[in-house]
């Protein structure tokens, strides 16, 4: 699969079909780090899954432009998504303006995704916090009538939110996904940013990986699963039936 990341204008998208799932990072990275293995796992299952970067998450101090696009370039490659994006906001400086939100609006018009996977809201990072303002405001905005957005107005059914957080927090996540059969697609994808995980790290364990590693063991552990990654939602969560609990 030759992967593409898109950065024309929502209004010049060619989309032959609704994306069922569509995951906003304020970085290149913070999908794969915050639900790398969900997505692999969304992909194998046959969802139309779609990640959109709002930022190039440079500058950095081991990164460039380019080596982020080749970056992300693979990691588009190992998790086999259907789309994928970057916003071209500013990193360090992504702020909940109107014209922020009218754009992220203007991608859910057009890519249509049944759900959107969000940041979790509490966050140290800066643009982790504003990225969820901005994507929880777009959602309102994806529905306005008399507009000059692109597309038909869309309200997209529900946003849950992932973790990638730079803090240290208890977290309680209201659900946990078996990523067991898909954990190597996650460190893969992962392991493609390497300005970011690996180059300028302490080799001495625990490195990143070994904390990535560490935190997926855990949240399987909790489920009695190998390895999990945790998930959050503001709105109660609707089952068919008690079967679709393990």
């Amino acid at each position: 699969m030759n992967a593409t990341i898109h950065t024309e204008p929502p209004s010049q998208l060619i989309v032959d079909r609704a994306l069922d799932f569509l995951v906003v990072a304020p970085h290149p990275d913070d999908a794969e780090l915050g639900m790398g293995g969900t997505i692999a796992k969304m992909v194998a299952e046959g969802w139309q899954v779609g990640i959109l970067d709002l930022t190039s998450g440079e500058p950095t101090p081991h990164g460039s432009e380019a080596l982020r696009r080749q970056e992300t370039l693979k990691a588009t490659e190992t998790l086999g998504v259907a789309w994928r994006g970057n916003a071209g906001l500013p990193n360090r400086k992504l702020e909940p303006t109107l014209e922020a939100r009218e754009l992220i609006a203007s991608y859910f018009r057009m890519l249509r995704p049944r759900w959107v996977f969000a940041p979790y809201w509490e966050d140290a990072h800066p643009d982790h916090v504003a990225a969820t303002q901005l994507i929880e405001a777009a959602r309102f905005w994806s529905k306005l009538s008399k507009t000059e957005m692109p597309g038909e107005r869309y309200h997209p059914e529900r946003i849950y939110y992932y973790f990638c957080i730079h803090l240290r927090l208890a977290v309680q996540p209201d659900w946990i996904i078996d990523i067991s059969d898909h954990w190597e697609t996650k460190l893969e994808s992962v392991l493609a940013y390497q300005s970011q995980f690996i180059q300028g790290r302490p080799t001495e364990p625990p490195t990143m990986v070994d904390r990535v590693r560490d935190d997926a063991a855990n949240w399987g552990r909790l489920i009695n699963r190998k390895y999990g990654e945790p998930m959050a939602t503001k709105e109660p969560l609707a089952l068919k039936s008690l079967r679709d609990l393990i």
